[in-house]
């Protein structure tokens, strides 16, 4: 199982790594703003991450990390 960690400080929560995740596992916070106004991605099911780090790819702040 992959894990997978969010700088959520960091996190524009533009969404292109939740477009990019095949399984769907990513989504926007629905309760917590980052320090800069914006809603962070957040991991719905880790037990279902495949870890192909395509999410990762896809972020253009560099904000995911993900170990195998």
């Amino acid at each position: 199982m992959a894990k997978l960690t969010f700088d959520t400080e960091r996190c524009k929560g533009c969404g292109l790594c939740i477009h990019a995740c095949p399984k769907h596992l990513l989504a926007l916070e629905k309760k917590h703003i980052n320090k800069k106004g914006h809603t962070p991605v957040c991991m719905t099911d880790v037990t279902q991450c495949i870890g192909c780090a395509f999410c990762a790819i896809m972020c253009p702040d560099c904000v995911i990390t993900v170990e195998k």
